[in-house]
């Protein structure tokens, strides 16, 4: 018996600790809308009297009527009885100018949370670490705290709003009860307790339901995307996988319709018992009320405000335990979005960063470098070392996996090695302030993002903290090869980009590839950073292409991640990578003479096609 209770007491405490969550959402709130909060508070204190002013009015009429009839119906006798008719009146027309009020003020309140949190959220999804895009578990959080959180502060103000007006409505209904019975007051609370347990015991099966299936939730969103996105669009039909995926989505929401069904249902019926008890003591109160005006000891007028007042106060008492479920309901899922805001990057900036140079002198240096995955066992590079000579174009080539990507993303400090340390002239990366060091790189991913924007925007989002410059933007894109490309769009520089909006032009995989480099150069950075930059290329734009970035790395410091060879001979310098390791380094000539691992992939990859280089001897130059 003592072990159920403790076991009771330690689920009470657990379930309160989620209604902190009120004040910091209450401060949330105001921050993002304070004057409409004002308003609000003060038409919820209004909405709060004004029913019990219309009960207690209610028997102030019925003892006129009596007093009327008794009369004759003399007009002396029904002008008392009209003005308490007209007030009534009056405050119904007041409650229902308040309500339509309070919706407008809701709807203004609402929408400036709701935009106040997507500020909130997006700041914090583009400055966490981008080792927390690698975990399923940070989806999930993210899924609730977007989806489901953006709603939910402002539910819960409204909830706890309600809770305040119903809870000031009902102690004046006590008020005016207490004076037939104080233990009718009582037995309005007694007769509510078992829908109060109802309510909190589903609402948290309920949340715990959606906790669980989060996952299954979003599954479901990716089957959708893949048989209703374009970017699916066209394997989808070659590969006729729309039945595969139907079938996959309705299965899912199969399952998770019938599970919720089943809790709805149980619900239901524990409310229909908790009801059936609630039914019970009104009416043995107002038999016990009805009784009490027979032996005349209180007037027709008592009757009518004891029943309006008991019956108001009991379904005063289900929306307040409603309001107070909704507050727990709404509580229990703003944990998700707090914990999601108090996200903090393991990225530490340092306390008095120095300035990144602006031209390097000595180059790049990874020294002993030994690094794994977030959640992964396996090191993708272990004693790694790897200098790259200030001024120099470097190509790194490797088969998939060798770890070639991975230098990148640890050059920009979107991750931290374990072991070792990265350099920039001779300083560590740690040392940096990270918005100045990813300022003074440019690069390209190896799947850039399409911007569905006109070409001159896409260009110039390689830095927004310059004015874009119309020459600077067109030097970008020759740079790039774009020239020709954009001459024949629609509007040229002014065309919007891709079919996502109405009146887009939509570009080759190649062609979006020489946005994401024209918007890579316009960024003038000392140091380039190219994941397959030509991957998407034919031949002969690879080579007229490199032709021109040579040029415009001159003086920069620029590492290509590649896997044709014909673009790394064109290098400075060519590191061959294996299983997280520099296994040859050297010029494309010094290698190729080596007989080592580059010259069999070369001629395995081009040797039996061109028995000579078919690389231009003023490339190489």
């Amino acid at each position: 018996m003592q072990r159920s209770f403790h076991l009771f007491i330690s689920k009470l405490k657990k379930r309160a600790a989620l209604f902190p969550y009120i004040p910091r959402t209450l401060i949330l709130v105001w921050s993002a809308a304070r004057g409409w909060m004002i308003a609000w508070s003060v038409v919820l204190i209004i909405q709060g009297f004004l029913p019990v002013a219309f009960v207690y009015l209610t028997k102030i009429v019925v003892n006129n009527l009596v007093d009327v009839i008794q009369a004759g119906g003399s007009w002396t006798s029904i002008q008392p009885m009209l003005v308490s008719v007209l007030l009534m009146a009056l405050i119904m027309l007041a409650q229902e100018l308040l309500r339509g009020f309070s919706g407008y003020i809701n709807t203004a309140q609402s929408e400036c949370v709701k935009d106040y949190i997507s500020e909130l959220t997006h700041r914090k999804s583009t400055s966490i670490d981008l080792a927390f895009f690698d975990s399923p578990d940070y989806y999930d959080r993210l899924h609730r705290a977007l989806h489901e959180s953006r709603h939910r502060p402002q539910s819960l103000i409204q909830s706890t709003g309600s809770l305040l007006q119903n809870g000031i409505t009902i102690f004046a209904m006590a008020a005016v009860l207490i004076p037939y019975g104080w233990w009718l007051p009582l037995a309005l609370f007694i007769s509510v307790i078992p829908a109060f347990y109802v309510v909190f015991q589903y609402r948290l099966r309920m949340y715990r339901w959606r906790i669980a299936n989060t996952q299954n939730v979003r599954r479901t969103w990716y089957y959708e995307s893949i048989l209703t996105f374009r970017n699916s669009a066209a394997e989808l039909r070659s590969f006729q996988w729309g039945d595969h995926f139907r079938s996959a989505y309705q299965k899912l929401r199969r399952q998770l319709r019938d599970e919720n069904l089943e809790l709805t249902r149980n619900q239901g019926l524990s409310e229909f018992a908790a009801g059936t008890m609630a039914l019970l003591i009104t009416g043995g109160a107002m038999v016990w009320m009805i009784w009490q005006v027979i032996q005349g000891f209180y007037s027709l007028g008592d009757l009518a405000l004891f029943y309006s007042a008991f019956n108001q106060g009991q379904n005063l008492m289900r929306t307040i335990l409603g309001n107070m479920g909704d507050i727990y309901d709404n509580s229990l899922f703003l944990e998700d979005l707090f914990k999601f805001l108090e996200l903090e990057p393991e990225i530490k900036e340092p306390a008095q960063p120095i300035p990144v140079p602006q031209t390097l002198v000595n180059g790049i240096r990874f020294k002993n470098i030994s690094f794994r995955y977030p959640g992964s066992q396996r090191f993708v590079i272990q004693n790694f070392d790897l200098e790259v000579p200030a001024g120099k174009i470097a190509a790194i080539v490797g088969a998939n996996g060798a770890g070639k990507t991975t230098l990148i993303k640890l050059l920009n400090r979107f991750y931290d090695p374990q072991e070792g340390s990265i350099l920039i002239d001779d300083v560590n990366l740690r040392e940096f302030n990270l918005e100045d060091l990813r300022g003074k790189i440019t690069i390209m991913f190896q799947e850039p993002v399409q911007l569905y924007s006109t070409a001159q925007e896409n260009i110039s989002f390689g830095d927004l903290k310059i004015n874009p410059d119309e020459t600077e933007i067109r030097k970008a894109a020759d740079a790039a090869g774009l020239g020709p490309i954009i001459e024949k769009l629609p509007q040229e520089f002014d065309t919007l980009l891709g079919k996502f909006f109405e009146g887009g032009t939509d570009l080759s995989v190649g062609e979006w590839q020489r946005i994401a480099l024209a918007r890579a150069f316009f960024r003038n950075a000392p140091i380039i950073l190219l994941d397959e930059p030509t991957s998407a290329m034919d031949p002969w734009a690879e080579v007229d292409w490199l032709r021109r970035f040579r040029t415009l790395a001159k003086n920069r410091t620029a590492i290509i991640i590649t896997h044709r060879f014909t673009t790394a001979a064109f290098a400075d310098v060519i590191h061959v990578m294996d299983e997280g390791h520099i296994v040859e380094s050297g010029q494309h000539e010094q290698l190729i003479s080596g007989g080592g691992r580059y010259a069999k992939s070369w001629i395995d990859q081009m040797g039996k096609w061109f028995p000579t280089s078919p690389i231009d001897d003023q490339l190489l130059k």
